[in-house]
């Protein structure tokens, strides 16, 4: 869904995208897609064709946040692997020209599934899109990230202690009330940590099936989207935070799976989902998973918690539902001390 917004200068970013990509034609309009939270999208339509122009919100930004250039440059490495990304056109860094740094890349015409249960699709399909999102991560963790130009993508050193370091100050810095339970999961997460298990992939950091453009004839990923989180990590992080999925409610913002009947629906247990990224990874199992799923929740609370400030601020890409989201926060870090009671009864 698009809408018309005034926000850009069409003409003047029309002559400068033309002189940068060969074939780009006359600008005529630019709509802003209504979904996403972090990075402004737009749709640009050309006298030959359309484009998406990603860029960094206007406002006062949190340090390393809205990294588009960095969306850029992984997805513009995946080009020749695996991974299904759309292609990559322009990054334009002189801020001068809209106001912000921003990239355009190919419009895909297929669908996006907003809903974990997939209520559209049959149960066959259902099957189907389940295993391309788990191929796809399997896929992802498996590139070896300096043969694509990626071995300086993140730092050295423990990748959860980095995380939680990160999000924690991220999360101060946005804070508007006193979570007692996010207090309490971050000062867990600190002293539980697993031991480093040298393991180091590229990690998109925000893997979900809202973040991917699917196929609209056939059960098959065209694309994934929104790499601005990704960085050099730890696999698990990506699998952890997409099994969320299974545990979140179905009704309300997140539009989860957790209190579904997914055996009806054919939609795999977590459980068999995990041992299916396993089996086609060569792993014999996850130990620690609720340190796993804990960092997850607490992850997305510190995200949302940032989307919520933003849009007090009014800084946010859609103020309303980043109201919404950010009202989840408590949610969120409850359902993480859950995981951790569960873990230690």
């Amino acid at each position: 869904m698009t809408t018309a917004i005034a926000s850009l200068d069409t003409e003047s970013l029309g002559a400068y995208l033309a002189g940068k990509i060969a074939g780009f034609g006359t600008l005529q309009k630019a709509e802003k897609f209504a979904g996403g939270q972090s990075n402004p999208t737009f749709l640009l339509t050309t006298d030959t064709g359309r484009y998406v122009l990603r860029r960094k919100p206007p406002g006062q930004l949190l340090k390393s946040a809205h990294a588009v250039d960095r969306e850029y440059r992984v997805m513009q490495a995946l080009a020749d692997t695996p991974v299904p990304v759309p292609r990559m056109h322009h990054l334009c860094e002189d801020e001068s020209v809209i106001g912000s740094v921003f990239f355009v890349m190919d419009y895909l015409e297929g669908r996006i599934f907003w809903e974990a249960l997939l209520p559209d699709c049959d149960r066959a399909e259902r099957v189907a899109l389940y295993d391309a999102m788990n191929a796809a991560l399997a896929a992802l963790h498996d590139v070896d990230p300096a043969q694509v130009g990626l071995s300086d993508f993140g730092r050295p050193g423990s990748y959860y202690e980095r995380q939680i370091g990160r999000w924690g100050q991220q999360y101060r810095a946005s804070e508007t009330a006193v979570i007692p339970d996010m207090d309490a999961l971050i000062a867990w997460l600190e002293t539980n940590q697993p031991a480093d298990d040298g393991m180091v992939s590229l990690v998109h950091g925000d893997f979900r099936h809202d973040n991917m453009i699917f196929d609209p004839a056939a059960p098959r990923i065209l694309a994934i989207l929104d790499w601005e989180l990704s960085t050099l990590g730890h696999p698990y992080a990506d699998l952890a935070y997409q099994c969320m999925q299974w545990r979140l409610p179905s009704q309300g913002a997140f539009r989860g799976m957790g209190d579904a009947d997914r055996a009806a629906l054919g939609l795999p247990t977590e459980a068999d989902y995990v041992a299916q990224y396993c089996a086609r990874r060569g792993i014999d199992g996850i130990p620690d998973w609720s340190f796993y799923i804990a960092f997850a929740f607490f992850r997305l609370a510190a995200i949302l918690q940032g989307v919520y400030k933003r849009a007090l601020d009014g800084n946010a890409s859609n103020p309303e539902r980043g109201i919404r989201m950010g009202e989840t926060v408590p949610l969120l870090a409850r359902m993480a001390m859950a995981e951790i009671a569960g873990e230690a009864s």
